[in-house]
């Protein structure tokens, strides 16, 4: 952040998109694994938003990637991720009433199954489970994401926005 700002002046738009994903049931999940993925998808997501928030003007836009996992954990062994990723919906929320007097807009974008390297090796599985029968695009998330960092979203604030293809409907 603070070589952003020394390159380019105040920020005007953070989006956190950090996150790992350790399955394994509650009762084998490591003491380990589990300070770990605290540590990656909740801890970096605050100091990333206090850092950038820092650093940002009146009406700055701050856009967290969180999953739909937060409404569903829909399968074995995901409960500590899905966790995380309910914490941010309360971060987000708080952050939001915290910047609101400076303007500051603050949301979470929870996308569902999405066709990248880490995921298209369950694609056949996935599809099944969602209404549309297809897996996301990157290209659809990052549109949300975009236009939440826009001008026309700037009355959008502490909103968890999901985008998965009616899998949580």
């Amino acid at each position: 952040m603070a070589r952003a700002s020394e390159a380019f002046g105040t920020l005007d738009i953070f989006v956190s998109n950090a996150g790992i994903l350790t399955l394994d049931t509650i009762d084998s999940y490591s003491l380990e694994e589990f300070d770990r993925m605290v540590a990656i998808n909740v801890r970096a997501a605050f100091v990333g938003i206090q850092a950038a928030s820092q650093r940002m003007n009146q009406g700055g836009r701050i856009v967290l990637i969180g999953s739909n996992t937060a409404i569903r954990t829909a399968f074995p062994g995901g409960s500590v991720y899905s966790m995380t990723k309910a914490a941010l919906t309360g971060l987000v929320r708080g952050a939001a009433i915290d910047l609101a007097p400076r303007a500051i807009t603050v949301n979470n974008v929870q996308p569902g199954p999405t066709a990248t390297d880490m995921s298209s090796a369950h694609a056949d599985l996935v599809k099944t489970l969602i209404p549309l029968k297809r897996m996301g695009e990157v290209s659809e998330v990052a549109s949300l994401v975009s236009y939440l960092a826009s001008e026309e979203a700037g009355f959008i604030t502490g909103a968890s926005l999901t985008i998965d293809g009616g899998y949580v409907a």
